[in-house]
C-alpha cells in the first residue's frame, strides 16, 4: 500500500494521504475526525459499492473516484450529510479537505 500511497501524494500534489485498505476503515472514512485526506481501497472496481456517505462529516470534501490505472472518472464536492453514488466504475475513492 505504501506504493499506492506515493503515488497518489505525487498525483494530488499532498502533504500526505491515509490508505484506508481494511472493511472498518473504509466504513469510519471522515466521520467524527477532522478533515484530512483519506484514500478509500475497494476490493474490486465497481460502482454501487463506490458509493460514500457523508453522515457525521461535519465539513465538505472534495471526492475523485478513480479506476485501477489512476485515472480519475468522476469528481465530485461532496456536502455535510449527503451521499454520492458515480457513474462509471472505481476501484479507489480519494476523498480530499477542501
Amino acid at each position: 500500500m505504501e506504493d499506492l500511497r506515493e503515488k497518489l501524494i505525487k498525483k494530488f500534489k499532498l502533504e500526505d494521504i491515509e490508505v484506508c485498505d481494511t472493511f472498518f476503515k473504509r466504513l469510519r472514512g471522515l466521520m467524527f475526525f477532522k478533515p484530512k485526506n483519506i484514500a478509500l481501497v475497494l476490493n474490486k472496481e465497481t460502482r454501487y459499492k463506490a458509493s460514500i456517505h457523508m453522515f457525521f462529516v461535519f465539513f465538505p470534501i472534495d471526492v475523485y473516484w478513480l479506476d485501477s490505472s489512476l485515472n480519475i472518472v468522476e469528481k465530485r464536492r461532496c456536502k455535510p450529510f449527503s451521499m454520492a453514488t458515480p457513474k462509471k466504475k472505481a476501484k479507489y475513492i480519494v476523498e480530499l479537505k477542501i
